[in-house]
């Protein structure tokens, strides 16, 4: 079921209803009809995986319930183990299995043998990736006694399959999450609405940017052949803000409806494109997987403690894992090892914890090296932007050859410069927007709030319209095949 739907418009204030005025007076109550709801919600794609999901949940609650117990230390190291190769071999079976077996062929095939292991034909279960590191989480914290086991598996079957993050995150951790379902929750108006600015927000960055820059990011990069440079350069924006658009309003959506619930999320997206470095730009990019690998990948390998040839093996590993995390493509692992590569020189020469705090904090604008710094980690980050979106090497490599070619110079053509044009417009009205609000959980969350109060209604019917003027077909969420 897709946040932009008209399905999800339904589902959304009938279960809020049902929460509210009918279970409200029983916790347990409360978690029974998010459990239902949440696979319903799932099960709306397709009815099968929700067996997967079960039995994850199932093994990670047995075997947290026997950590809990557990004292010796070879035995929770086995059980450990057990989660894991529950949970990433599922994982390895319906994500990598393929991308796998079709290069040990081409492998075997430099040599003069052939092989020809069998493949799967099935599809990739949704959000497996991210509910898969989300009960993960809740094993190893158990194991290292950062984490108490519940004996509540409604509450814990409704913190793995919590409708609003379940598909596309953020991926909570249960230290933060799991005591939520097993605490009384009452109504909070004030969070409430703000919950439905940030749904708001949310909404209009997907129909409204990211769709639409969907539409000209898809035609010139399945077309990019047929372009010059200043097309293709035009076509990698697109995507640089599609992406953003889609995956960051996604988690809007997705936290804004838990505040509905009572539940707070945390944030997964802290205005990245403001970036002045790389380094800042991950702390600020899908930060629900970026501190999941610090955490639970690049501490346990010696994170930065360990001499320099340590320190960057770590940014590597962790940057190739997190490729690969998103995809089995080589033009993953390539984005993985190019954003490595740009954050190597921060961590070589100490400075990858500089920009800590918001760009030009206080201020309306920035300084000129703060712009020529956020404009150089932009730029970069489109670069790499093109090995995410590009079917393959070969596609990247010939859209990046044409893009640093002369032709980067000419004028851009292709059809609909009228609506590009607008849509560019509106791209600088969400910058700006973003801009102001770039210190909050989200853009709009104080924007307009001492404002006339016609004003600041005006503003957010103005949202509305848009997302309705906007909308057309239904566009699946890009993180939803990851």
């Amino acid at each position: 079921m897709l946040f932009n739907s008209v399905e999800f418009a339904l589902f959304l204030p009938l279960v809020f209803l049902l929460y509210w005025f009918v279970a409200n007076r029983d916790l347990r109550h409360q978690n029974i009809l998010l459990l239902v709801a949440s696979y319903f919600f799932y099960g709306w794609w397709d009815w099968r995986f929700l067996s997967l999901i079960f039995f994850s949940t199932c093994v990670d609650f047995l075997i947290g319930l026997q950590l809990g117990k557990v004292t010796n230390h070879q035995q929770r190291k086995i059980l450990l183990w057990c989660s894991l190769f529950v949970n990433i071999g599922l994982l390895g079976i319906f994500k990598y299995y393929n991308f796998f077996a079709d290069n040990f062929v081409q492998a075997f095939s430099l040599f003069g043998t052939t092989f020809d292991p069998a493949r799967l034909n099935i599809i990739l279960p949704i959000g497996i990736s991210f509910y898969t590191f989300q009960t993960l989480s809740y094993s190893i914290d158990i194991y290292r006694q950062k984490l108490t086991p519940t004996k509540d598996f409604v509450a814990f079957a409704a913190f793995v399959s919590f409708f609003p993050q379940l598909v596309a995150g953020p991926i909570e951790r249960a230290t933060n999450l799991l005591p939520q379902f097993t605490t009384e929750r009452r109504f909070d108006y004030e969070k409430a609405v703000d919950g439905l600015r940030q749904i708001l927000w949310g909404l209009f960055k997907k129909v409204v940017i990211a769709d639409n820059c969907a539409e000209y990011a898809n035609l010139i990069f399945n077309n990019s052949a047929d372009y010059g440079g200043s097309t293709l350069l035009l076509g990698a924006i697109f995507f640089t803000f599609q992406i953003y658009g889609d995956f960051s309003g996604y988690s809007d959506i997705a936290i804004g409806t838990a505040r509905l619930f009572g539940f707070n999320l945390m944030q997964n997206f802290a205005f990245p494109y403001f970036s002045r470095d790389m380094a800042e730009f991950w702390r600020r990019w899908h930060i629900s997987l970026s501190t999941w690998f610090r955490d639970y990948l690049y501490i346990p390998l010696g994170g930065s403690r360990g001499g320099t040839v340590s320190k960057v093996r770590n940014t590597f590993i962790i940057f190739l894992v997190s490729g690969f995390w998103h995809g089995a493509n080589w033009t993953f692992i390539i984005w993985g090892l190019l954003n490595a590569i740009y954050f190597l020189p921060l961590l070589l020469t100490n400075s990858n914890r500089q920009n800590l705090d918001i760009v030009a904090k206080g201020k309306w604008l920035p300084s000129l090296r703060e712009c020529l710094s956020m404009l150089l980690t932009f730029s970069l980050t489109v670069v790499a932007w093109i090995f995410f979106r590009a079917e393959n090497l070969s596609h990247a490599w010939a859209y990046l050859s044409e893009l640093f070619s002369t032709s980067l110079f000419s004028s851009p053509h292709f059809l609909g410069r009228t609506k590009v044009i607008h849509l560019l417009l509106i791209i600088i009205g969400f910058v700006i927007v973003e801009w102001v609000g770039r210190a909050e959980k989200h853009a709009i969350a104080t924007l307009g709030l001492t404002w006339n109060r016609l004003f600041r209604h005006g503003f957010y019917f103005v949202l509305i319209l848009l997302i309705f003027f906007f909308s057309g077909q239904e566009q699946a969420f890009i993180y939803f095949q990851f």
